[in-house]
């Protein structure tokens, strides 16, 4: 154990941390083993003080801590505060520093960042380099705690890969879930109202996606500069001296947008992905920069963003043979829902926009006012439903998102999501773009509590088959 605290700001020791192995290191008592080092967090709901004598009974070996405890094990004890940044540098340290035999890229921003970790993918694999991602698609959380973070580094780095291209999240950032990693690149896609529940105000949310382009985290920046964060964050970082890539809209030309595709040049050569929407764009300028950053050929660049994949529950298209397109997407701030469903109405052209949304329960209020407001600027059907209601009613929440919805768009209220999807899908005509936003890519639903099988993708395929067996049903009747 000496050697994985070396580098870490210790107050004082009880036992013998010489002699302590660690075979692993938790935060989580119920995933303790013999030998495990536990890591008291302090939270915003329960005191990791609270659960070592769970974790020693569960065979914990030593405790990182804020206080000593009568528990006859080794503890390391460090300053109030600094439990989280402390057990990020055992981490690294435990599992010998994988990030730097990485080349890695960390992609931070309110939207986007999973879209754009996908292309850096595709673009790496494309140019011959054994690359994978970590972020919203692959677990629990956008960026995962610091001991199992360092741990899917190892495996990277065991596998033989050269490149990680991470989603870094807000909270990641300000609970220390990436200390110890200095990434090649830094990117930032945008800025807008979320998770103001955790930050408070827009400003301690700028400064805490800040730190990802702090000196000694990254080692070049790529920063969208079209919205006032990003050109905030640019300034800031050449103000410091630091090398930093701006990229904006108008580094793209000729863009046509289809569904299901985007096309545009970009330093004369021509760029298509297979992704809908102006945003996408964006998002491709975004992975582009980074991929020139990291020291790829543009040529290279551009074909690698040419074989990518569509990201999933991202403009997502179900599949369908009727006359109509349904995508869904994983809009769920104002922002996102905003671009989202401007970029259906370009794609709807003179057919009509019908929206399947709703706001997640236990996270910002403020928000859900604002992303009604949203819904009902681009579509000319709202469907309003439940979202993850979590702890909270599901009327109150619609009633809430509803106080910003005008009297313009067609109102349907449906709190059972999957009755709310056939609801969009019936009211369907040739040449409209039914967008059920929120969920993505998620397969669960949470609600008072349970956790139940949901996917918005198979409900949707579940209503278009549905209608099409309804369709042929008449038919057989005349």
């Amino acid at each position: 154990m000496i050697d994985l605290i070396r580098d870490v700001d210790v107050l004082d020791v009880r036992g013998e941390p010489a002699s302590t192995a660690v075979a692993s290191i938790e935060l989580d008592s119920r995933q303790v083993r013999p030998g495990s080092l536990f890591c008291c967090v302090p939270g915003a709901h329960t005191d990791g003080h609270r659960h070592a004598p769970e974790a020693v009974a569960n065979g914990a070996g030593s405790l990182l801590c804020e206080r000593f405890l009568d528990l006859d094990v080794t503890q390391v004890r460090v300053a109030p505060g600094q439990v989280r940044p402390a057990m990020a540098g055992i981490a690294a340290s435990f599992y010998h520093h994988p990030s730097r035999d990485l080349t890695t890229v960390g992609v931070t921003g309110t939207n986007g960042k999973t879209t754009v970790t996908h292309l850096i993918r595709s673009i790496l694999e494309h140019a011959g380099w054994s690359a994978a991602t970590i972020g919203t698609l692959d677990g629990e959380r956008t960026t995962p705690e610091a001991p199992v973070l360092q741990g899917l580094l190892a495996g990277l780095r065991d596998e033989g890969r050269r490149a990680v291209a991470m989603e870094v999240s807000s909270h990641a950032l300000t609970q220390h879930r990436v200390d110890g990693i200095v990434f090649d690149v830094a990117a930032f896609t945008n800025l807008s109202r979320d998770h103001l529940d955790h930050h408070g105000t827009m400003e301690e949310y700028f400064e805490a996606k800040a730190r990802l382009f702090e000196p000694g985290r990254a080692r070049a920046a790529v920063v969208a500069v079209d919205d006032a964060w990003g050109r905030r964050l640019a300034d800031r970082i050449a103000a410091a001296g630091r090398p930093v890539t701006e990229v904006c809209r108008s580094d793209a030309s000729d863009t046509v947008l289809t569904v299901g595709s985007s096309a545009f040049r970009w330093r004369g050569r021509p760029v298509t992905v297979p992704l809908s929407g102006a945003f996408n764009v964006d998002n491709a300028l975004v992975a582009l920069g980074v991929a020139v950053a990291v020291g790829l050929d543009e040529d290279e660049a551009v074909a690698g963003l040419g074989s990518a994949r569509p990201v999933p529950g991202r403009m997502e298209l179900v599949p369908t043979d009727q006359p109509f397109a349904v995508v869904v997407d994983y809009a769920h701030t104002p922002a996102g829902l905003d671009v989202a469903l401007s970029t259906a109405r370009t794609l709807a052209g003179p057919g009509r926009v019908i929206t399947v949304f709703g706001a997640g329960g236990d996270r910002d209020q403020g928000k859900r006012p604002l992303m009604g407001e949203a819904a009902a600027r681009w579509s000319d059907v709202v469907v309003l439903t439940s979202d993850n209601p979590r702890s909270e009613d599901p009327m109150a929440i619609i009633d809430q998102v509803r106080a910003g919805i005008a009297d313009r768009p067609e109102l349907v209220v449906e709190p059972d999501r999957g009755l709310a999807i056939r609801a969009a899908v019936d009211r369907a005509r040739a040449g409209d773009v039914v967008v059920v936003a929120g969920k993505g890519h998620e397969a669960t639903q949470s609600a008072a509590g349970r956790v139940v099988p949901f996917d918005d993708r198979l409900e949707a395929g579940r209503a278009l088959e549905e209608r099409r067996h309804r369709s042929t049903a008449r038919g057989h009747d005349r």
